[in-house]
């Protein structure tokens, strides 16, 4: 039976995948600090679904602790490693910088590191549409230069990236890094969009429309990310031949490294978003419109070219179809 070490499992992302390897028969460890960025109860209730399955252990512990990594990799062996646990949020990156700092580079710099010396065979780990800043050529590729990062959320995940392309690079380890366009669907962060809309509406409170509805998103719904961290997982990554120096591809390299967009490819203006989120609970949505917030782009659009070049996969649930699975669960889970 294969192992994969899911850090990040108390999180949306992590959770979906962890229960979907389990499912497949696959021994899960899963480690978070299960900090109160948002409501601890529900971390811990997606824990409680994964603690049904006799093939989870879950550690408790903090990344940035180099110890409790350590500790980890001494227990346990990895066919594969997948890296979700950071500190995220755009908007909360503007007020408090430092906590970035600390999960996102202190906490992979250890998992780097854990990897190295375990010789662990693949490791995959959370990057994000944001690294795509100010470019506004559309859709965005993972060809393109990432060099103007808007936030410090941003500026964390372009700094994995080359801190992975540096371990790659110098001990051979095999990093491939997911660039997630803007994930949403049941057991989803309540300060995305999609939960914060949908609490409103039902509670009769108006909900803020930055960019006055005209931002586009490309929402892609967790099954989809899910399904092309597995295989991107699977795959392990290899040195591109026929790479350039003089010529250099972001996506790839001289070392076993790789760069994919996992996007749904179709990107819905805000408004529109919330068309379908109204349409779904038969009810009208209190409107407050407001102006792009600091560290916000006003459009993702992802060229998943690569992923199915590679891969062979490409995202299919429709935003209809992903937002009527988010208000089930959501009806179900608060008892609305």
């Amino acid at each position: 039976m294969n192992t994969y070490l899911v850090t990040g499992t108390a999180g949306f992302i992590g959770f979906n995948l962890a229960r979907y390897l389990l499912l497949r028969g696959i021994r899960v460890v899963g480690v978070d600090n299960v900090n109160d960025y948002y409501s601890v109860q529900l971390k811990r209730d997606r824990l409680a679904q994964l603690n049904n399955h006799d093939h989870f252990d879950f550690v408790e512990a903090d990344l940035v602790q180099q110890e409790s990594v350590d500790q980890v990799f001494s227990e346990y062996r990895f066919d594969r490693v997948v890296h979700l646990a950071a500190q995220a949020g755009v908007r909360y990156s503007v007020t408090h910088p430092r906590a970035y700092i600390d999960a996102n580079i202190l906490g992979f710099i250890n998992i780097l590191e854990a990897c190295r010396h375990a010789k662990v065979p693949h490791l995959t780990y959370a990057s994000s549409s944001s690294v795509y800043g100010a470019n506004t050529q559309m859709p965005f590729s993972v060809h393109q230069n990432v060099d103007h990062p808007l936030s410090i959320y941003a500026a964390t995940k372009k700094a994995n990236e080359l801190m992975a392309h540096s371990y790659s690079h110098l001990y051979k380890l095999p990093t491939t890094g997911l660039r997630f366009f803007t994930v949403y669907g049941p057991w989803g962060r309540p300060d995305m969009a999609l939960f914060l809309f949908t609490k409103a509406i039902l509670s009769g409170e108006p909900i803020d429309v930055f960019n006055h509805g005209k931002m586009r998103r490309d929402f892609t719904y967790i099954d989809d990310i899910v399904e092309g961290i597995y295989r991107t997982s699977e795959q392990i990554a290899e040195p591109n031949p026929e790479w350039s120096s003089k010529s250099p591809d972001p996506s790839s390299s001289t070392a076993p490294y790789r760069l994919y967009n996992i996007g749904n490819n179709q990107p819905v203006e805000l408004c529109r978003f919330i068309e379908v989120i109204e349409q779904a609970l038969c009810t009208e949505a209190h409107r407050n419109m407001l102006p792009l917030q600091p560290g916000d782009v006003s459009a993702t659009y992802a060229d998943i070219g690569a992923l199915e070049d590679a891969v062979g996969f490409h995202p299919s649930t429709t935003i209809e179809e992903g937002v009527s699975q988010f208000i089930d669960w959501y009806r179900d889970y608060y008892g609305v």
